[in-house]
């Protein structure tokens, strides 16, 4: 079938669509002339029958490859209108424009097929629902796959091959530049460069940990080099340096980088191949196994340290991290004042001990086992929990005995470390000095050799003068501040001293100068760990120490702990009596009320309102809430009952006494609660009625005693009241009238 006899009315109703792409930006930038033919193709739509305005270009994949999914938005937005029905043909100046994959290409080709949609090159116009248009297409999508397919594995054969031989150009770290040579790597020629890296290598094998040697450069006050370009491809070219603040980050890739050690590992990174395309990762080679590296050559150009200290200082890095349950590693040294942090394990799991700080001012050591606890009397506990003082003694002192014999020769290394750290220091500050007054010089010249006349430019200049001569006026500055300040050289007579104090390491121990992150740092340079075995519940209990020293030497040490202290409990008898009185008393009363029956705390202390409250909340015992007004019948204390009577407290106590008014103690010593009710208040009135007499006129009116009458009363024999008020307050009671008998 011709050309014109494939293109119907429905295809000319639809959407002529031309995709333009180019790979690479490098492409769109010098093949011009390829791009132009792409764009070209508008006119041959016309030809084939569409208006001006149903041709659209799509442009949106220019400089991105037609080997990847997921990333061409333009080409993505196309398949979706086949699928729609809105295209009517796709123009492309050859297939690997519109794809370099066969599973996009046949996802196309089938979207096409179904709706009906044309597809066009240079070549012809095809239909992808013929079969041999379908023919014909599928073989220029597996041929153009297979090009670039073969371009890529003759492309990467030459670069591996050039690798192997050590020759591969790739990006170099600040500090190493190409030489002219092939395959020759050189040192920066600014010595200020290189002096800080090798500044940076030094104080690490000094403190052994990459944020101590950060932080040793910031202290100092040095500054860091930063490529403006990272490498150069060809040639010898020396990028250009400018001076920032030092950042972990870059200290920890220096000391990471195996091209410092005069290794070279030329592959940049790996491609993850999981997850989509889209969400593909690349993979730093430093960050890539060792044995995942495809080239690696060792002493391939001088380094700034050799490879088998590079290798100790990464096993080292590794061992600074927090280690893991049951994996090696002592983690970086810390500030607290374990000295074992890091290096005590449980002899009973393995695990590495966890540190808490007790005690007032969060200063006493303790270790414990972090596995999973048990459980005791329903509550978690830890297998392992032991107080640190006493064996952080009894390891310092083993360390001490096992020291002493090299002791001098620790003393005159410290103090050569010493001179030496301040000697790199001050040494970069003089390359600082030297650099900043080169930078004032070249700024002077650039000024002195520019029109006067031309103040625009020469303004400028001038600015760029001064701020060169601050620059370097900052730097002798403190380039004079570091050498005042600066240790001086130990005289015989001081060097003598120290030898002195290398016989008596305990007293360099325990000086105040010493911190602690000092002795956990001196502890680890011998010391590769530290079992401890609790045995608690032996006659004589004690803590059982391996010491595992480098080398492989092992010797055991036995640490006495402190007896189990008893079990302090309360009395029960007394909990249920606080129970009881919380529900009437407030917990003041119910102090005073335990201490009149002699009761005492589980220390033998008195009781307090302070510790009767710790019982309840210990116990989850409620405190007492007062009611507002009494009901009907409900106990009150005397006070509360006195004042509800309308008597005085002295009044209602001397009745109850007599037996008039009835009362309850809930145990003996607890205040009188008196139960109010009706016949109570019968009882209290203010006048006493005619004829009704006191009790003494009454004792003789009836010829019986006080107390018989008072029995009488209360066996409800004879009426009585209580009078509140006036002279006659007090006890009335109705004389009965005389009965008449026989006689």
């Amino acid at each position: 079938m011709s050309e014109p006899g494939k293109i119907t009315a429905s295809h000319l109703s639809r959407t002529a669509v031309i995709y333009v792409r180019q790979s690479t930006l490098v492409q769109v930038e010098r093949n011009t002339e390829s791009t132009a033919r792409q764009y070209d193709l508008v006119s041959r739509a016309r030809q084939l029958g569409w208006p001006q305005d149903a041709i659209r270009v799509v442009d949106g994949d220019l400089g991105v490859s037609g080997s990847v999914t997921g990333q061409r938005d333009g080409f993505e937005g196309v398949v979706a209108e086949v699928a729609l029905g809105q295209v009517g043909i796709i123009l492309a100046l050859e297939v690997s424009r519109l794809a370099r994959d066969n599973a996009a290409w046949y996802r196309l080709l089938d979207l096409a097929g179904v709706c009906d949609t044309l597809v066009a090159d240079a070549d012809g116009v095809y239909h992808p629902a013929l079969f041999n248009d379908r023919l014909v297409l599928g073989m220029k999508g597996i041929m153009s796959e297979a090009e670039l397919h073969v371009l890529r594995a003759r492309l990467e054969g030459g670069i591996k091959n050039k690798a192997a031989r050590g020759e591969l150009r790739r990006g170099l770290p600040v500090g190493l530049v190409w030489g002219e040579a092939d395959g020759e790597i050189c040192f920066h020629p600014d010595e200020a460069v290189t002096g800080v890296l090798a500044a940076v290598f030094e104080q690490f094998a000094v403190s052994g940990s990459v944020r101590a040697t950060w932080l040793w450069l910031r202290g100092q006050g040095l500054r860091w080099p930063l490529q403006k370009v990272a490498y150069t491809r060809r040639g010898s070219g020396i990028p250009e340096i400018t001076w920032v603040e030092p950042t972990y980050h870059a200290v920890h890739t220096t000391l990471t980088h195996p091209a410092y050690a005069g290794a070279y590992v030329p592959m940049p990174a790996r491609m993850s191949t999981a997850g989509p395309a889209r969400n593909a990762t690349l993979t730093p080679a430093a960050a890539l196994a060792r044995d995942q590296w495809e080239v690696l050559i060792p002493d391939h150009h001088p380094g700034f340290t050799d490879w088998d200290t590079y290798q100790a200082n990464q096993a080292r890095i590794g061992t600074n991290i927090r280690p893991q349950a049951r994996q090696p590693g002592t983690g970086a040294v810390r500030e607290g004042c374990a000295l074992l942090q890091g290096l005590a394990t449980c002899g009973t799991c393995g695990r590495k001990l966890a540190i808490f700080y007790a005690g007032p001012a969060k200063c006493v050591p303790n270790y414990y086992c972090h596995g999973s606890a048990e459980l005791v009397d329903g509550r978690g506990a830890r297998h392992m929990s032991v107080g640190g003082q006493a064996i952080d003694a009894a390891v310092a002192d083993a360390f001490l005995a096992a020291l002493a014999p090299a002791a001098l020769d620790a003393c005159l290394q410290a103090a050569r470390q010493l001179e030496d750290g301040h000697d790199a220091a001050l040494a970069q500050h003089r390359r600082q000095v030297e650099q900043a007054r080169y930078h004032a010089a070249r700024a002077e010249r650039r000024y002195r050799a520019v029109d006067p006349d031309n103040r625009l430019v020469a303004r400028g200049l001038e600015t760029e003068w001064e701020h060169a001569l601050r620059e370097l006026a900052d730097a002798e500055a403190e380039l004079t501040r570091r050498e005042t300040t600066r240790p001086r050289t130990l005289s015989p007579d001081e060097r003598a001293a120290i030898l002195a104090l290398g016989d008596d390491l305990g007293a360099v121990w325990d000086a105040p100068t010493t911190t602690d992150k000092d002795r956990k740092q001196l502890l680890r340079t011998l010391l590769d760990e530290v079992n401890i075995t609790l045995h608690r519940d032996d006659a004589d209990p004690h803590a059982s120490l391996v010491l595992r020293w480098k080398g492989g030497a092992i010797s055991e040490l036995t640490v006495p702990l402190r007896r189990r202290q008893p079990a302090i409990r309360t009395d029960e008898d007394t909990i249920d009596l606080i129970r009881r009185l919380a529900v009437h008393y407030p917990d003041a009363v119910i102090a005073g009320i335990l201490n009149r029956q002699g009761r005492r705390t589980a220390r033998g202390l008195s009781y307090t309102a302070s510790r009767v409250q710790s019982l309840r909340y210990h116990w989850r015992i409620s405190c007492h809430q007062p009611s507002g007004q009494p009901a009907e019948g409900e106990l009150l204390n005397v006070t509360a009952a006195a004042r509800q009577l309308n008597i005085a407290p002295s009044t209602l106590l001397r009745w109850l006494n007599d037996g008039f008014v009835v009362g309850e103690q809930i145990t003996p010593g607890a205040p009188w609660r008196i139960r109010l009710t009706g016949q109570l208040r019968g009882m209290l009135t203010d006048t006493a009625p005619d004829g009704w007499v006191p009790l003494g006129y009454a004792s003789q009116a009836l010829g019986v005693s006080r107390q018989t009458v008072l029995q009488k009363v209360k066996r409800g024999e004879l009426r009585a009241v209580l009078t509140r008020t006036g002279r006659r307050k007090g006890l009335r009671i109705e004389i009965p009238a005389p009965q008449d008998g026989l006689f």
